[in-house]
């Protein structure tokens, strides 16, 4: 049975910024800009976006009963420090998810994601993939660009942004002025968390399918629902379209 979706009625505005075509405490997001950071350096994130699979209790059934087992029995060999993962229910406007699932392995630094996806437990993971994910993937390797988060998200509103045609006043604009604007609504929207991504590149080392993504997290959906129906919200929806020039997807979802 499909759910209602009429409290998403207010974000409208910014579904129309997710209409154009292709071509992560309370801590509010900062300037966007690389961070003083420890040697290491910002944390890297290899992020898998699953499209919807064709059978999805296979999928799941595969995925709880084999894959995310096999995954955590590579942990050590690979080197990821955490597994942050996000099924999704909804675009923001309740329409059917764009992509059905996420998964985020969080490493120290690039060059540990590097050494990480050339181990062979990396490739058992990699290999395993074709016998659940049906409908195909997105594998790509993201910088962490804002704070490194630690409040929980077990609700979240993800925006993933397609590749700007200026990707220099895209950055500029994001900076300067959209991430200040979702800070200053950040007590009125309600969320704890906020993760700024920017991918690097494909997991083949071609150039990323996506260009960035932004994570708002909330303790619990009832918190998100009455989060993207504020003013506040409905503000930063209004932002989007002046600086997201090809367009972006935004989803509803919670981690599992």
């Amino acid at each position: 049975m499909r759910r209602s979706h009429r409290w998403l009625i207010p974000t409208l505005a910014l579904v129309a910024a997710c209409s154009k075509p292709a071509d992560k405490a309370a801590e509010a997001p900062k300037a966007d800009t690389a961070m003083a950071a420890a040697p290491s350096g910002p944390q890297a994130i290899v992020t898998v976006l699953y499209n919807p699979p064709k059978d999805t209790a296979a999928f799941e059934k595969y995925y709880r009963e084999s894959h995310l087992p096999l995954v955590t029995s590579k942990q050590q060999e690979i080197g990821f420090t955490k597994a942050e993962l996000t099924r999704f229910s909804s675009t923001l406007d309740g329409k059917k998810a764009t992509f059905y699932r996420q998964a985020e392995l969080y490493f120290n630094s690039l060059d540990d994601a590097k050494k990480g996806m050339a181990t062979p437990g990396f490739k058992a993971v990699g290999d395993d993939l074709s016998k659940f994910a049906t409908g195909g993937l997105l594998g790509m390797v993201a910088v962490e660009t804002g704070d490194k988060g630690t409040a929980p998200c077990s609700a979240l509103v993800t925006v993933i942004y397609n590749t700007p045609k200026d990707s220099g006043a895209f950055e500029s604009y994001y900076s300067a002025t959209h991430l200040p604007l979702v800070g200053a609504g950040q007590s009125e929207i309600g969320f704890t968390r906020a993760d700024l991504t920017r991918f690097e590149s494909n997991l083949d080392g071609s150039a990323p399918a996506k260009y960035r993504q932004a994570e708002l997290c909330f303790n619990s959906m009832d918190d998100l629902k009455k989060g993207v129906a504020t003013p506040a919200f409905k503000k930063v929806g209004d932002d989007l379209g002046k600086f997201s020039t090809r367009g972006l997807t935004a989803l509803i979802g919670e981690q599992q």
